[in-house]
């Protein structure tokens, strides 16, 4: 399965850029190949950032990806 991975923030800072298409069965799949693509800065920010697949929040690395879902890297967001 491939799927969209868009960055947000300092997880788009991380990963050098916006989006990607990246092949993954499942999150934790997805999770590695990104930690792989992009190196420990990337890695640190998905520990910490909340997933959304096709606009939902995702908890579960094994969550299976669907052909073509759009996965959302969201970092925490400080601000007022």
């Amino acid at each position: 399965m491939t799927v969209r991975v868009r960055y947000f923030a300092g997880a788009r800072a991380a990963a050098g850029t916006a989006e990607e298409d990246v092949p993954a069965g499942d999150l934790a799949d997805l999770k590695a190949a990104l930690a792989e693509r992009h190196g420990h800065e990337l890695e640190r920010v998905l520990k910490v950032a909340t997933l959304l697949v096709d606009g939902r929040a995702a908890r579960e690395d094994a969550l299976a990806l669907a052909e073509g879902a759009t996965v959302e890297v969201l970092p925490p967001f400080a601000g007022g």
